[in-house]
C-alpha cells in the first residue's frame, strides 16, 4: 500500500528556473562574480566553514551539487507555518469523523438505507452478495504515510488518514468475493454523506486509492483559500490481526468462480484458481500502521535519509514513474531506503546526495523481477517462499512480515523502465557534469519526449474481448473485472518478444482516473481514456525487414509459425538452409522506421483480436514535412545517399585527374547534401530544353521572360585542396588569378578525360554529372596566412585576422572538417538526418531561416545525440524533433555556451575551461554561442547571427510549439493538423508582401503544399543533358536581398524559403523617429515640419509602392497593416 505520494507539479514550475531573458544590454541578466574586498578574500576560513567543507568533500562531489540539492530540499519541503495550518485542519476532520452517528445492521445487498445525493463509489459487480453491514465511528482514527514521516513534498500535499473499522461491522468470512471491499465502500459513502454537509470542507470526492478500483478513498479539502492547502485521503482498515493471514497467501483463492461467474462450480474436482493480487489488496490495509511505524525508526533519527526520500520523489516524477496502479510509488522508495538500512548499503549518516546514489545504483544494478528482496528476517517455516511470488508476481519485493509483495502491482515493464532510468542517471551522475543536478532532478520527461514512438490503444473496453482471445479469466477474476489491468502484462509480454532486437524498452502509462463527486457512479474502466505505451527503439535494429525463425525442421517452427500466424513462410537463405521467416513491407528508411508498427498492428490483431482501427500509431506523423514532391513513402535519406554517391565517383575523378600542374591533395564536401541535412535533398536534374533559352556560347541555359521560373538547382560545394608548392605566389591577388587559372584548367580537363559538363568562373568550376551539379573550389592552404599579412610603411609585416581571412579559413578549413563529423555523426545515428532537417523546416518556416545559418542548426541537433543526457539518443525524427524545441526553448543562451564535443575530443577539463573563458568573454560573443572541439572561442557559425531580437523570438515560438506539438502526438484519436505548429505567426508583421507562386521555384516545398503547381521545365525520365541548367536562380531571395540594400536601415524582412508566398516586414523602432534634415539621407523619408523645424520622417506610402515595384511581376500585392503602427 502507498499510504501517500505527491507530484512534483507541472514541469513549467521549476525550482531554480535558467533566466530566459536574451534581449537588452550585453551585460544584463548575465551572471557576475562576487566582488569581495581584499581583507574578506584573504580572511581565515572559520571552524563552522572548514567543518562544512569537510563535510561536502565527504558528503558530496562538489560545493555546488550541494548547494543546489539544498535550495532544491527548500522549494519542496513544507513549511512550519503549513505544517501548523494542516494539523489543525485534521485536529477538526479528526472530530467530524468521531462524531458521524451510526446505523442499524442491514444486509449488504440492502442499500436502501443510502441518502439520494451519495453513491457507492465500487462497481457492484456481481451484486449477489452475502454478509451484513452497519456503521459505527471508527475506533482509531490515525495518520499514516509521507506527512507523518516528514518526506511530503510540495506542491500537491496529502495526508493519509487510516480509519480503523470496529470488529463489529465486520463478519469471518468477509475477505471472500469482495464482501470486506463492498464494506469497505459503503462505509466510505455513508462518510461521505456526513461530510459534504459540513461547512469545513469545500469539497468532498471519491478517488480510486493509487488506481485501484476495489480501494476508493475519500478525499476531503478545507473551504475557502486554504482550498489547496491540503487533500486528506480516508483509508477505511480492518481492526489488527482480523484477516488470519494464511488465508490471504498469494496461492490462496479468495473469488470463488461459481460466484464471480455466476455459474455452478464444476464437479471435476479442478482448483480454484489463486487470487494473488486480491489477497495483496486486503493485506495493504491490515499493514498501514505497521509500515509507518517502520518507517519511522528508520527515518525519524535520520535528516539525510528523509532528504534522500524526498530528492528520489523528485525524480520519480520527473519520470513520471509514481502515477497511478503500477507505477513506482514514493512509498516504495521509502521501503527500498529502509531495506537498504537494513542491509548496511545505507547508514543514517548519509547525506541525501550519497541515498540518492545508492538507490539509483541498487536500481541499476539488481533485477527484482528475477531475485526478489525481502525485508523479512524471520525463519518461520510457515511463511512463503520468495519463488511462490515470483510466480504470482513479476516484481518481489516483501515487507516485514514476509506475507505481502509491496511491489505486487508494479507491472515488469514499469520496473524495468526503473532500471532503465537509474542506469541513465548512474551515468550522468558518473560524468560529474556541471549541469548534473539540473539534467537529473529538474529535467522532466514526459513519455512523448522519452520514447520513440508511442501508440494508444482505444477506446479501451476492446481489452474485454482481448482478455477473451487470450482466455485471461483467471486474472480478470482476480483484479475484479479489470480487464485493463488483467491485459496489460500478457499484451506487453506478446509485443516485447515481437519487436525482439528492434526494442530496447516497452513501458506503459494508464490516464489516471479522475475524482468524482460522491453523487455519482464511479468511473467505468472504459472511461479511463486509452492505454498508451511507449517504445523506445534499438537503431541499429531499425534496418532489418526480415525476422528469421528456426530451420523448417525444427520443433520450434511450429512454435514461430503459430506466433506471426500468416506472415510466416519459408524461405531458402543463401547458405543453403530453408527456414521460417517473416519478411516485412519496407523500401526506405522511412518505412523501415515503422516496421515495429506493422509488427504490432499485426501481433495484436492475431492474438488479441485488437484491430488496426483500434490502434493508434504515433511515430511518422511529421514525416511528411520533410518528405519530397514525389516521394510519399519516403523522407529523403535515399535521395542524400545517391547524392553522396556521386560525390563519392567525382571526388575519385578529381583525384585521379591528370594534367593539372599540381595533383590534388584533398577533396572535402561542405554542403549540407554532404552531411545529410539538406531539408530537401536534391534529385537528378533532366531540363527539357523548350522551356529554357539556350545560350550556346556557354552550352547552358537561361529562363524565358514568358514561361514559370524553372526548377531551382542549388550546386553542391566541394573544396579541392593542391598541393603545396613554391611556385604559388605569396600576394593576394596573385593567388586569387593563379586559382582562377586553375579553375578554367579544371573545367578542361574533367571535359577531356571525363565528358563531364563544365563551367568555369574566377572562384568556382561548376560540374554536372549523372544529373547533380557540383560547385568546385579551388583552394591553397596558405591563402589564408597571406590575407592575414599586413605590411607596414616601414616593410614590416604583422598578422592580423581580417574578416576576409577568417572567411575563407571557415569555408576551406573548418567548413569541411565540420561536415566531416557531421557525416559520421550520422554513420552512428540514422535518426540525425531527419532531426537537423526536421529542425531547420521548422526554423525557416518562423521565417527566420536569414538568421541562423545552416551549421549552426546542425550542431543544434547534433548536441541532441552528442549529450543526449537524461534521455538516450533519439532513435526517430519525431522525438528527436520535440528534444530539439525544448532545448532550444530551455537553454540558458546567456550564461552559457553549448558545446558540442564532435568525435569525444573535449575532456571534462577543456570544457570546464571553455565554460570560464566564456564568462570572462561573454560581453564580445554572439548572443548565441556554439562551442566545437575546432572552434574553442569564437563560436565561427553564429558570428553573423541570430541577433538578439531573432533569438528571443525563436526562443518564444520554440516554448509555444512544444506544448502544442506533445498534445497532438499524445491525443489517441489523432493529432489533428500536425502543420499547425510549422505554420508562422503572421500577426506579428507591420507589412505583408504576397508573392505570386508562378515565380516561386520550390512553391511545391511550402508547409501547406499545393496540390498542383507550375511546370517547372524537368522531364521526369534520365535524358541525356548536354548543357548546364540554371543553377541558384530563387527570385524571392534576388527580390529580399534588393529589399534589405535599400530599406534595411527602415525594416527588417522574413521569408521561408521553402515556398513561402509571403514575406513578412517589421519596422525598426528607431525608424519612425523623426531625423534632422539631411539632403545626403533623404532616401524613403520625406521632410515635414515639427515645433518649427524640418525634420525627415519615413515616406511609409512611397515605400510600400517601391516594395511593389521592386518586385513587378513577382509581388502580387502588398498589405499593410496599418493598426499596428503609426508614424
Amino acid at each position: 500500500m502507498e499510504p501517500t505520494l505527491e507530484g512534483t507539479g507541472k514541469e513549467g514550475k521549476k525550482v531554480s528556473s535558467k533566466k530566459r531573458t536574451v534581449a537588452g544590454s550585453p551585460a544584463e541578466g548575465l551572471l557576475q562574480p562576487v566582488k569581495l574586498s581584499r581583507a574578506e578574500l584573504y580572511k581565515e576560513p572559520t571552524n563552522e566553514e572548514l567543518n562544512r567543507l569537510r563535510e561536502t568533500e565527504s558528503l558530496f562531489h562538489s560545493s555546488l551539487l550541494r548547494l543546489q540539492v539544498e535550495e532544491l530540499l527548500k522549494e519542496v519541503r513544507l513549511s512550519e507555518k503549513k505544517k501548523e495550518r494542516i494539523d489543525a485542519f485534521l485536529r477538526e476532520v479528526n472530530q467530524r469523523i468521531l462524531r458521524v452517528p451510526s446505523i442499524p445492521e442491514t444486509e449488504l445487498m440492502d442499500q436502501t438505507w443510502l441518502p439520494a445525493g451519495v453513491r457507492v463509489p465500487l462497481h457492484q459487480v456481481p451484486f449477489t452478495v452475502k454478509g451484513c453491514f452497519r456503521f459505527l465511528p471508527p475506533v482509531q482514527v490515525t495518520v499514516v504515510g509521507s506527512y507523518l514521516l516528514g518526506t511530503c513534498i510540495q506542491p500537491d500535499i496529502n495526508v493519509d488518514v487510516a480509519l480503523t473499522m470496529p470488529r463489529e461491522i465486520l463478519q469471518d468470512k468477509d475477505g471472500l468475493n469482495q464482501r470486506y471491499f463492498r464494506k469497505r465502500a459503503l462505509y466510505l459513502a455513508h462518510l461521505a454523506h456526513h461530510l459534504a454537509q459540513d461547512p469545513l470542507f469545500g469539497s468532498v470526492r471519491f478517488s480510486y486509492n493509487n488506481g485501484c478500483h476495489l480501494k476508493p478513498s475519500l478525499l476531503l479539502r478545507p473551504q475557502g483559500r486554504n482550498e489547496r492547502l491540503v487533500t486528506v485521503r480516508l483509508h477505511p482498515c480492518p481492526p489488527p490481526d482480523f484477516f488470519r493471514p494464511c488465508r490471504l497467501l498469494p496461492t490462496k483463492n479468495n473469488v470463488r468462480s461459481a460466484w464471480y461467474q455466476g455459474q455452478s462450480p464444476p464437479g471435476d474436482g479442478s482448483p480454484e484458481p489463486p487470487t494473488p493480487h486480491y489477497n495483496t489488496w486486503v493485506l495493504q490495509d491490515t499493514a498501514l500502521e505497521s509500515h509507518v511505524q517502520l518507517l519511522s525508526a528508520v527515518l525519524g533519527s535520520a535528516p539525510g535519509l528523509k532528504d534522500g526520500v524526498a530528492l528520489l520523489k523528485v525524480w520519480l516524477r520527473q519520470r513520471e514513474l509514481d502515477k497511478g496502479l503500477g507505477g513506482f510509488s514514493g512509498f516504495l522508495v521509502s521501503m527500498l531506503v529502509t531495506f537498504l538500512g537494513s542491509t548496511r548499503k545505507i547508514h543514517t549518516t548519509m547525506s541525501s546526495y550519497q541515498v540518492l546514489r545508492s538507490v539509483l545504483q541498487f536500481l541499476a544494478t539488481t533485477d527484482l523481477t528475477v531475485n526478489g528482496i525481502s525485508l523479512c528476517v524471520s525463519s518461520d517455516p510457515s511463511l512463503p517462499a520468495l519463488a511462490d511470488f515470483h510466480q504470482a508476481f513479476p516484481v518481489v519485493f516483501l515487507d516485514s512480515s514476509g506475507r505481502l509483495n509491496l511491489c505486487a502491482d508494479v507491472t515488469a515493464s514499469t520496473y524495468h523502465q526503473v532500471q532503465h532510468e537509474a542506469r541513465l542517471s548512474m551515468a550522468l551522475l558518473d560524468s560529474k557534469a556541471d549541469d548534473g543536478f539540473q539534467l537529473l532532478l529538474m529535467t522532466p520527461k514526459p513519455m512523448v519526449r522519452a520514447f520513440d514512438h508511442i501508440l494508444h490503444l482505444r477506446p479501451l473496453s476492446r481489452l474485454q474481448a482481448a482478455c477473451h482471445r487470450l482466455k485471461l479469466w483467471s486474472e480478470m477474476q482476480d483484479h475484479g473485472g479489470d480487464y485493463v489491468s488483467a491485459a496489460l502484462g500478457p499484451l506487453t509480454t506478446l509485443l516485447e518478444q515481437g519487436l525482439g532486437s528492434r526494442l530496447h524498452l516497452l513501458a506503459h502509462s494508464r490516464p489516471p482516473v479522475p475524482e468524482w463527486d460522491i453523487s455519482q457512479d464511479p468511473p467505468k474502466h472504459r472511461d479511463s481514456g486509452s492505454l498508451t505505451l511507449g517504445l523506445l527503439l534499438w537503431p541499429e535494429g531499425l534496418s532489418s525487414v526480415l525476422e528469421m525463425g528456426p530451420e523448417a525442421d525444427q520443433p520450434e517452427a511450429a512454435d514461430f509459425r503459430q506466433f506471426w500466424g500468416s506472415r510466416s513462410e519459408l524461405r531458402r537463405f543463401q547458405d543453403g538452409a530453408i527456414r521460417e521467416a517473416v519478411v516485412w513491407e519496407a523500401a526506405s528508411m522511412a518505412q523501415k522506421r515503422l516496421i515495429p508498427q506493422q509488427v504490432v498492428t499485426h501481433l495484436l490483431a492475431l492474438h488479441a483480436d485488437i484491430p488496426d482501427t483500434c490502434v493508434h500509431y504515433v511515430g511518422g506523423f511529421l514525416d511528411a514535412l520533410i518528405q519530397g514532391l514525389k516521394e510519399t513513402s519516403s523522407t529523403g535519406e535515399e535521395a542524400l545517399a545517391a547524392a553522396v554517391r556521386c560525390y563519392d565517383d567525382l571526388s575519385h575523378l578529381l583525384w585521379g585527374l591528370e594534367g593539372l600542374p599540381l595533383t590534388v591533395s584533398a577533396v572535402q564536401g561542405v554542403h549540407p547534401v554532404l552531411r545529410y541535412t539538406e531539408v530537401f535533398p536534391p534529385t537528378p536534374i533532366w531540363p527539357a530544353y523548350s522551356f529554357y533559352k539556350r545560350l550556346r556560347e556557354r552550352a547552358s541555359l537561361v529562363p524565358r521572360p514568358n514561361k514559370p521560373c524553372p526548377a531551382y538547382v542549388e550546386p553542391m560545394t566541394v573544396v579541392c585542396h593542391l598541393e603545396g608548392s613554391g611556385q604559388w605566389p605569396q600576394d593576394a591577388e596573385a593567388v586569387r588569378r593563379v586559382r582562377a587559372a586553375f579553375q578554367l584548367r579544371l573545367a578542361e580537363i574533367l571535359t577531356q578525360q571525363h565528358g563531364l559538363q563544365c563551367h568555369a568562373t574566377a572562384t568556382h568550376t561548376d560540374v554536372l554529372k549523372d544529373g547533380f551539379v557540383f560547385r568546385v573550389r579551388v583552394a591553397y592552404q596558405r591563402e589564408p596566412q597571406i590575407l592575414r599579412e599586413i605590411r607596414s610603411p616601414e616593410g614590416m609585416i604583422s598578422l592580423r585576422d581580417t574578416p576576409a581571412s577568417l572567411r575563407l579559413e571557415r569555408d576551406t578549413k573548418q567548413l569541411p572538417l565540420l561536415t566531416s563529423a557531421l557525416h559520421g555523426l550520422q554513420q552512428q545515428h540514422s535518426a540525425f538526418s531527419g532531426v537537423a532537417r526536421l529542425a531547420k523546416r521548422w526554423v525557416r518556416a518562423q521565417l527566420l531561416g536569414e538568421g541562423l545559418s545552416d551549421e549552426s542548426l546542425d550542431l543544434v541537433a547534433a548536441a541532441l545525440f552528442l549529450h543526449p543526457e537524461p534521455f538516450s539518443p533519439p532513435s526517430s525524427p519525431q522525438v528527436g524533433f520535440l528534444r530539439f524545441l525544448y532545448l532550444v526553448s530551455t537553454f540558458d543562451w546567456k550564461n552559457n555556451p553549448l558545446i558540442v564535443n564532435l568525435n569525444n575530443e573535449l575532456t571534462a577539463e577543456e570544457q570546464v575551461e571553455i565554460r570560464s573563458g566564456f564568462l570572462v568573454a561573454r560581453t564580445r560573443l554572439p548572443v548565441m554561442v556554439i562551442i566545437t572541439p575546432q572552434d574553442r572561442k569564437g563560436s565561427m557559425w553564429t558570428q553573423d547571427g541570430p541577433s538578439a531580437q531573432i533569438l528571443r523570438q525563436l526562443v518564444v515560438l520554440a516554448a509555444e510549439a512544444l506544448p502544442v506539438l506533445e498534445k497532438q502526438l499524445m491525443d489517441p484519436w489523432g493529432p489533428g493538423d500536425i502543420r499547425t505548429v510549422f505554420r508562422p505567426p503572421l500577426d506579428i508583421y507591420d507589412v505583408l508582401i504576397h508573392l505570386s507562386p508562378r515565380h516561386i521555384p520550390r512553391h511545391r516545398q511550402a508547409v501547406d503544399s499545393p496540390a498542383a503547381s507550375f511546370c517547372r521545365g524537368l522531364f521526369n525520365e534520365p535524358r541525356p543533358s548536354l548543357l548546364m541548367p540554371v543553377l541558384g536562380y530563387d527570385p524571392p531571395q534576388f527580390y529580399l536581398a534588393q529589399l534589405r540594400e535599400a530599406f534595411g536601415d527602415l525594416a527588417l524582412f522574413f521569408y521561408d524559403q521553402h515556398g513561402g508566398k509571403v514575406i513578412g516586414v517589421l519596422w525598426k523602432p528607431t525608424s519612425f523617429q523623426p531625423q534632422p534634415f539631411k539632403a545626403s539621407s533623404i532616401k524613403g523619408r520625406m521632410v515635414v515640419s515639427q515645433g518649427g523645424e524640418l525634420v525627415m520622417v519615413p515616406n511609409v506610402e512611397a515605400i510600400l509602392e517601391d516594395f511593389a515595384v521592386l518586385g513587378e511581376g513577382l509581388v502580387q500585392n502588398v498589405e499593410a497593416r496599418s493598426e499596428r503602427w503609426t508614424v
